[in-house]
């Protein structure tokens, strides 16, 4: 999963931006990987490699989507301290499509048919004990709620709760952003369903 904010969504589907530049401890990414960037489909990765600010060119900030180099700087800046020696991961990335689990959690009629197979899916999922409700009714009412906060509500440690909430995006039920979750307007369309 790439994470971009909404304004970066039209360059990256066009093709304008193919740089992305990332404050992360270690490789979140590798090249030749696909990787989902809701609602916009598939980001693939050409390349990733260490860059100290100093490096980053008036190019590469348009190349990623910003004005100028100070700009995309000052964005980098927001995520704490940095100088022109900070090292910052320097991805080169193209759109690969739409990604068919991003148009699945968008689809928002389902017949009979489609609610059972997903009941009968996250049953499985149940089987040592229940959550996939939960996990939904819990998103639905806090959206955009850091999993850390929302995975102590529930008593849960929060690199399992995500491990969960990825389970349920793969259904279609649920989508990443920035921070926290949503509940996709499929798994809307579900849990209508299922409250009858």
């Amino acid at each position: 999963m790439l994470l971009f904010k909404k304004e970066f969504w039209d360059g990256l589907t066009d093709g304008s931006i193919t740089l992305t530049f990332r404050r992360w401890q270690k490789a979140r990414v590798k090249p030749g990987g696909r990787y989902r960037c809701h609602p916009i489909g598939v980001l693939e990765v050409d390349d990733i490699r260490l860059v100290q600010v100093k490096d980053i060119t008036a190019k590469d900030a348009k190349l990623a989507g910003f004005a100028s180099r100070q700009a995309l700087v000052d964005y980098l800046g927001e995520l704490g301290e940095l100088d022109e020696a900070t090292e910052i991961y320097r991805v080169a990335l193209h759109h690969g499509g739409d990604g068919d689990r991003v148009q699945l959690a968008l689809e928002d009629k389902l017949t009979a048919g489609d609610v059972a197979e997903i009941q009968k899916k996250l049953e499985r999922m149940d089987r040592k004990g229940p959550w996939t409700r939960q996990t939904l009714e819990l998103i639905e009412k806090q959206p955009r709620i850091a999993a850390s906060k929302l995975a102590k509500q529930v008593k849960r440690e929060t690199a399992p709760f995500k491990a969960d909430v990825v389970k349920l995006k793969k259904l279609g039920l649920t989508q990443s952003f920035e921070v926290g979750y949503e509940v996709a307007p499929r798994g809307k369309a579900y849990l209508k369903a299922i409250r009858g």
